[in-house]
């Protein structure tokens, strides 16, 4: 892959007459204003990116293309990312830091839990439960999921050996695994180590994962217009409702 995509002189955003040497407000104002505008900018690029990539994979999108979307020049790119790979990784370290921001405190919530090894099954259940809802409204609250699911399904394809979601698994997917794992195990009465309990588990996160394939189908399936309030609560009332007669029957 070729960095020499860019033109030069980088130039990231037109000056405005924020940055007049004349003008009577204190530098240390005009300097902050510039940095909250370049930051502006820098996360408006990458919306964009995400979206461009997704669609047309690393070598089909354009720098230029992304650039016009975001509103800013070819150099803009340049300045903020470097590179065109310098970008496709701030994309992924973008989607990447939403999903541990999202998911870290239930995780750690669960894990604190499970340090108490006079935890109720009822408290246990209820820390799953937690993590499933999470998962819901992660992936069906997101007004840019799409865009998302996009871009990860292109970098799985691009790629066997993934930086972006061995950077994922690292930060909050090994957690998230072993905290559930070890929740349904110690609610079932089951060794964690049983052959058969990790891949229960993922079963039971399919069950809402589904959902985030192919929404406008599925919405046109169910009938609804929308996820809204009232569908995400009964979704996650009957993924709740299955699970523990799931987990009942295990145990």
């Amino acid at each position: 892959m070729s960095t020499g995509i860019f033109l030069t002189a980088p130039d990231p955003i037109t000056m405005s007459s924020d940055d007049d040497t004349s003008s009577s407000r204190p530098a240390r104002h005009r300097a902050g204003a510039s940095y909250a505008r370049g930051e502006e900018t820098r996360k408006r690029i990458v919306a964009v990116a995400i979206r461009v990539f997704g669609e047309r994979g690393f070598e089909g999108a354009s720098t230029r293309e992304i650039a016009k979307a975001a509103g800013v020049n070819a150099p803009a790119l340049q300045y903020y990312f470097d590179s065109k790979e310098g970008l496709y990784q701030a994309c992924g370290e973008h989607i990447a830091a939403l999903a541990v921001e999202h998911f870290s405190p239930v995780v750690e919530e669960a894990r604190t839990l499970l340090a108490d090894e006079h935890a109720s099954r009822e408290a246990l259940f209820e820390a799953f439960g937690t993590l499933l809802d999470t998962l819901v409204d992660h992936h069906l609250l997101s007004e840019h999921l799409d865009d998302h699911r996009l871009f990860m399904a292109q970098e799985q394809a691009r790629q066997e050996s993934s930086p972006l979601f061995e950077m994922v698994d690292r930060k909050l997917g090994a957690r998230t695994r072993d905290a559930s794992l070890q929740l349904v195990a110690r609610y079932c009465g089951i060794k964690p180590t049983n052959s058969e309990l990790r891949l229960r588990v993922m079963m039971l996160y399919g069950q809402v994962m589904g959902f985030t394939h192919g929404r406008r189908t599925m919405l046109t399936k169910l009938g609804w217009e929308r996820f809204g309030p009232k569908e995400l609560a009964m979704i996650k009332r009957l993924a709740r409702e299955q699970s523990r007669t799931l987990m009942d029957s295990w145990s």
